[in-house]
């Protein structure tokens, strides 16, 4: 069996990830940084819905409890959400 030196799967993995969270406006586009950041949680949580269709963020508000730290993070940075309300959510569980 083939198997792809680490470089090559690293960089396959990158660009895979990169497209993840990819919107078709401009409006709603996500960051790379989000959507290196969240590509994990997109395929445990949401990788039913299209990436480039608006039910993504629908669902990944509605996992929002479970996404990784890491996600949370960049979609803080990004200004996604605010740290206010992801301290409201906390609070909530």
């Amino acid at each position: 069996m083939f198997r792809a030196p680490a470089s090559l799967r690293l960089i396959a993995a990158t660009v895979a990830a990169s497209t993840v969270l990819i919107h078709t406006s401009q409006a709603s586009a996500v960051s790379l940084s989000v959507q290196l950041a969240c590509a994990a949680d997109y395929y445990a949580y949401c990788s039913k819905h299209d990436p480039d269709g608006p039910a993504v963020r629908v669902c990944m508000n509605n996992n929002g409890h479970k996404l990784s730290k890491r996600c949370v993070n960049a979609l803080i940075g990004a200004g996604e959400i605010t740290k206010a309300e992801v301290d409201r959510r906390s609070a909530g569980k």
